[in-house]
């Protein structure tokens, strides 16, 4: 299973509300069954090409091959997550 990346920095408050939101969903996830990836926080301050390419777009969720960029709302993340870990699942059922 892909790993959810949360790229964000230190001190940011949205970043700190972004967490809280995964860590929520992914609960409810496991909760009623259903896939749900590893999440593991990327600092952008670590590594400059991911300060260069989401300084002004954290907090970024990714999984998958899809990006979340400003990812602040509970229901876009949510959609995140049922795209990339509930339609594979489902066409390989159909």
């Amino acid at each position: 299973m892909d790993e959810l990346y949360l790229y964000a920095r230190a001190g940011c408050h949205l970043c700190g509300d972004t967490r809280r939101a995964l860590v929520l969903l992914l609960a409810e996830r496991r909760a009623a069954g259903l896939p749900s990836p590893t999440l593991v926080e990327r600092d952008i301050d670590t590594n400059d090409d991911w300060q260069r390419a989401f300084m002004t777009a954290i907090p970024v969720v990714e999984l998958g091959g899809e990006r979340l960029e400003l990812a602040t709302s509970l229901s876009r993340i949510r959609r995140l997550l049922a795209n990339v870990l509930d339609a594979p699942a489902a066409a390989a059922r159909g």
